[in-house]
């Protein structure tokens, strides 16, 4: 299994042993650029009218998969919390005096480290995509790039 990030457990969380192996494997298929190099400068969520201008750089080679993505509005962006700890079961977000469990919130803490964001298109060029609405650090991989469904499908 590969190393955790070592940040420690709040007041009241709790954490479990994770498993010896992986059930599935997955590529990275490219690299978020943003803003933010600390987990605490993220935001809570992304804003996809006014939040900063990110870029989405796409590896070879996934890049023919970006033929029609400039036709659509908003997208739906996949990506690796890769600097997240597995294995918190309760978390304690507001520093309180009890946990939740991990399902309940949208904490990047979790057993697999996925992350969704609603992110509106505003540029591609080549294999790069010109987005807002993210809201990941610097050089967090990408998992999967898909349209929004719905009205701007």
């Amino acid at each position: 299994m590969t190393e955790l990030r070592a940040d420690p457990l709040r007041p009241h969380e709790q954490a479990v042993e994770t498993p010896a192996d992986f059930d599935a494997g997955v590529w990275f298929i490219g690299r978020i650029r943003t803003p933010w190099t600390r987990r605490e400068e993220c935001p809570k969520r992304g804003d996809s009218e006014n939040g900063p201008v990110c870029r989405i750089e796409i590896f070879e080679p996934w890049t023919p998969a970006l033929a029609g993505v400039e036709e659509k509005e908003r997208l739906q962006i996949l990506y690796w919390m890769h600097l997240s700890r597995r294995d918190a079961v309760r978390q304690n977000p507001n520093f309180g005096g009890g946990s939740i469990g991990t399902f309940a919130i949208r904490s990047p803490l979790r057993p697999n480290p996925i992350a969704s964001s609603v992110v509106r298109l505003l540029a591609v060029e080549g294999a790069v995509l010109t987005v807002r609405g993210l809201d990941c650090l610097d050089g967090t991989p990408l998992i999967d790039v898909k349209p929004e469904f719905g009205v701007f499908t």
